[in-house]
């Protein structure tokens, strides 16, 4: 059953472009992973230092290798988690 994961980014205070970047990098590259079956964020103009990102893979196992990815240490790891001031995650297992 696909894993569905969404993920919430909120930067800090002048690091929006910071993470936007990073998400900029790391879709591409997230979007050509063999288990990735969907992957998009998204940004609420109204609230510009908030990204949020809908993920669906086709087990967790999927979603497991794309957090031990190499553009995941780079762009995520690297780049916009240092420069958040909160990370949510949420988990779900998709019915029928």
């Amino acid at each position: 059953m696909p894993y569905v994961v969404t993920a919430v980014w909120t930067a800090q205070p002048g690091q929006e472009q910071v993470v936007l970047d990073a998400i900029e990098k790391l879709t591409p590259p997230s979007r050509e992973e063999p288990g990735n079956l969907f992957y998009q964020a998204y940004q609420d103009p109204a609230e510009p230092s908030v990204f949020r990102l809908f993920e669906v893979y086709a087990d967790e196992a999927a979603y497991a290798a794309h957090g031990a990815s190499e553009h995941f240490a780079e762009f995520g790891h690297g780049q916009a988690i240092p420069v958040l001031a909160g990370r949510e995650r949420a988990f779900y297992e998709t019915l029928g």
